[in-house]
């Protein structure tokens, strides 16, 4: 056999090996086509978004749907074999209970730089994607923004006796317990929680029934995000008697939590994790939030819907959103009261 006829042979035989080899390739050096996501955002609210990331990118998303919570707590048990790239928390608190572990991954600075340091990880583990205030709504037959107390505090005077809706059960109410104790203390927290306890506060399974609720009479206020009424407002149109009530002196019935993102520092579909990410955080994803959920969007340049008061006069406390995650003492403190 001729010298370049053995040369031709070779060339070709490495040429196949390594196309061999890039076809058997593991998916965490390809690029990958599919991503798993963990989601505390219902498939109702995130779904017609998640199928235009699978059109736009060619990315396939493998979702499993959940409480928040118990998301994190799963990821925590599966620890490094967890099948989780992402986490879509519908609060911050499980977002910093994965990143206290160590199971998060930084996300570049191109991707922070997006959202203003308030809604983001000091330690950069997670972003806020989208946000969302607490309010109390109030029935707008019985009473006018002058009769509601300057904060939530106020909700404890007897004067709300037998007026108050709220869902304790809910992550939401008890992230802004949470965010009492941290910025008043335990004692305040639960000088609070026996004060509306004894105003007998009629008990709802979720924020939507508590806004529905005082649109009916039956209780004058309740405790909720400010979303919920939006979607009633767009269903039943302005003659829906109730409206929403940011605190004048903020505190933590004004707090502004968002739902964000992780990414698993587990993840085998990293880069496929990171361009969901980003496209939460792109124009597009974050007009969808705006319009399509009422939710506060968190780019620069992207205007929340026209009924919402802006973000920048809502009175919320500054607090590192992480710090929600101590949600145990909040639990314990609300049984103990006797409210759960």
């Amino acid at each position: 056999m001729s010298t370049r006829r053995l040369t031709s042979l070779i060339v070709l035989a490495a040429v196949t090996v390594m196309a061999l080899s890039s076809l058997a390739m593991p998916a965490g050096r390809a690029q990958p086509s599919t991503l798993t996501l963990y989601s505390g955002r219902t498939e109702a609210l995130i779904g017609p978004l998640l199928e235009r990331f699978t059109r736009d990118t060619g990315i396939e998303v493998r979702a499993r749907y959940g409480d928040s919570a118990e998301l994190a707590a799963t990821i925590l048990e599966e620890g490094t074999n967890s099948p989780a790239d992402v986490l879509f928390s519908q609060d911050a608190g499980a977002l910093g209970a994965l990143a206290s572990r160590g199971l998060l991954a930084t996300l570049p600075a191109e991707t922070l730089q997006r959202v203003d340091t308030k809604f983001q990880a000091r330690d950069g583990f997670w972003v806020g994607v989208s946000g969302r205030a607490r309010v109390i709504v109030y029935n707008t037959d019985l009473l006018s923004p002058a009769d509601l107390p300057d904060a939530v505090a106020g909700l404890a005077d007897p004067r709300w006796q037998g007026a108050i809706g709220w869902a304790p059960t809910n992550a939401s109410l008890q992230a802004s317990v949470t965010a009492m104790r941290l910025l008043e203390g335990e004692e305040a927290a639960r000088q609070w929680l026996a004060g509306i306890k004894a105003n007998r506060p009629k008990v709802y399974a979720n924020n939507a029934a508590v806004v529905q609720a005082v649109a009916n009479g039956e209780v004058q206020v309740g405790l909720v995000n400010h979303y919920y009424l939006y979607g009633f407002l767009k269903d039943r149109g302005p003659s829906f008697s109730a409206r929403n009530y940011h605190p004048r002196t903020g505190g933590a019935g004004a707090i502004v939590n968002v739902a964000g993102v992780g990414l698993l520092s587990t993840a085998t579909s990293s880069a496929a994790a990171q361009r969901f990410v980003d496209y939460l955080l792109s124009a597009d994803a974050q007009q969808y939030f705006a319009d399509q959920t009422f939710e506060y969007p968190l780019v620069a340049g992207v205007e929340p819907h026209p009924d919402l008061l802006p973000l920048a006069q809502i009175n919320h406390p500054d607090i590192d959103l992480a710090n929600l995650a101590d949600l145990e003492v909040t639990l314990r403190l609300m049984r103990e009261v006797g409210v759960l």
